[in-house]
């Protein structure tokens, strides 16, 4: 018989050739296994904590713009029997419509859906935790949910405490709230996800351009603002006796803390700490001083005299207007922007007002809902690249085409917040009422309604 034994220093040579040949092989499964390990990486999201930072920050500073800027912007304008009654409208409507966004608002507006309205996927944030991620629809913006809900419950809040303006000094609280609630639900929300809700949305897959807000905010909230003066009617005296603001520091106050809240709005919509927000920042900049200027031109040349009020109001037209087009138009755009604003907003609150025979008593419609109309149309020329943008909406080559688009989600705007703010405040005069008695318009708000007097003394 045979002897197979294999002896040590063969079997050592044998196992040194197999290592010899498998090396290759090892090598080659050890590269691509690090190379898909590498590629898994790439292709996972990653989220910023300079991004992060930012975006909490510009949540902080719209907040800002809204207690205590819009506040005290509105509650210097109004009578000094009436001050307390628009804060605590402000502070009430914003607490109000942040808790029924988280509740359903943010299902419905960035919870999937059709092309005009979400769906009830996330109500109470359903499915929502420390790892979720935000649909952004930004390339290579990777939010934590949470940030992004945050940021857009204080647009929504806003959005809504801007309305009570036009029909300040004589309506019931109980109806500012229980309108508010259905306003924001029927009307903010479907214009939000037709703007908003990336190419599934209705407006943004025809190209339309709203970078942060011009009708999704401004061109929404002046149209229910007009609507319900309106319905709640003129104030006791008014085109008879002087209405006068009773403290024009205040809203300048107010104007001065809007325009720094206003950098987290407009900026803050970039949605990552990158150029793109410098240059909405820029521009946020600019136009508001352009547009502060040319009102208080325009007042020189018509009154004779500049005043704090027309100045202030300035500001806030130059902010409204710049909101849609701050991320695509180049800094001398938004300087062209904000100088039309302010100078055709003028005329809002003056000759349009009495045209169309309305007590909106902040001229919210005047400010908000023309500024935003100019803005957004204004959007769609200033955005082309031969004059100094960033690049028309998709689908469009030129400024007319541009234009068009923009004309359109003007026009859905005006017409759906219209007609949704008649049914609303229809709703409100038959279950609560909408305006106080007379006697207590004339003794005034703060007391009536709230029990209490800003100035005791």
């Amino acid at each position: 018989m045979k002897d197979t034994t294999i002896d040590s220093r063969s079997r050592e040579r044998i196992t040194r050739a197999l290592a010899l040949t498998a090396a290759p092989a090892l090598a080659l499964l050890s590269a691509g296994a690090a190379h898909a390990q590498e590629a898994a990486a790439a292709a996972a999201p990653v989220v910023d904590k300079g991004d992060v930072a930012w975006m909490l920050t510009s949540t902080l500073l719209v907040l800002l713009m809204t207690v205590p800027g819009l506040a005290l912007f509105y509650g210097g304008l109004v009578r000094s029997k009436n001050v307390l009654s628009v804060l605590m409208q402000v502070l009430a409507v914003f607490s109000l419509i942040v808790l029924l966004w988280v509740t359903y608002g943010y299902s419905l507006a960035f919870g999937g859906g059709n092309a005009f309205i979400g769906t009830f996927d996330k109500l109470f944030l359903k499915g929502v935790d420390k790892a979720s991620l935000a649909a952004t629809f930004t390339a290579g913006v990777s939010l934590p949910e949470y940030v992004f809900i945050a940021f857009q419950s204080t647009f929504a809040g806003i959005t809504g405490a801007l309305i009570v303006g036009a029909f300040a000094e004589r309506i019931k609280f109980s109806a500012v709230l229980l309108f508010s609630a259905i306003w924001f639900t029927f009307a903010y929300l479907p214009i939000a996800h037709m703007v908003w809700y990336g190419p599934d949305g209705y407006l943004f897959a025809k190209g339309a351009i709203d970078f942060a807000g011009g009708t999704v905010v401004h061109i929404n909230a002046g149209i229910a603002g007009l609507v319900g003066a309106y319905f709640v009617g003129k104030r006791v005296g008014y085109g008879r006796e002087a209405i006068k603001p009773h403290n024009v520091t205040f809203t300048m106050i107010g104007a001065s803390l809007l325009w720094v809240g206003w950098f987290g709005f407009n900026a803050g919509s970039n949605l990552e700490a990158t150029a793109g927000a410098a240059l909405a920042f820029l521009n946020t900049l600019l136009a508001t001083a352009a547009a502060a200027l040319a009102w208080s031109l325009v007042e020189k040349v018509i009154k004779g005299k500049p005043s704090m009020l027309g100045g202030a109001s300035g500001v806030v037209a130059g902010l409204v207007a710049i909101t849609p087009a701050c991320g695509t138009v180049g800094p001398f755009g938004a300087i062209a922007i904000g100088a039309i604003a302010g100078a055709v907003c003028v005329w809002g609150v003056h000759g349009l007002k009495r045209l169309l025979r309305a007590d909106d008593a902040l001229d919210v419609f005047g400010v908000h809902g023309l500024g935003g109309i100019i803005g957004a149309l204004l959007t769609g020329v200033f955005s082309s690249p031969a004059l100094g943008g960033f690049g028309l909406g998709a689908g469009n080559e030129t400024i007319a085409q541009q234009v068009g688009v923009q004309a359109l989600s003007v026009g859905i705007t005006v017409v759906w917040s219209g007609v949704v703010s008649v049914i609303a405040f229809a709703i409100v005069k038959l279950l609560v009422g909408l305006r106080v008695p007379e006697e207590s318009e004339r003794e005034g708000l703060d007391i009536t309604t709230h029990g209490e007097s800003a100035y005791e003394s």
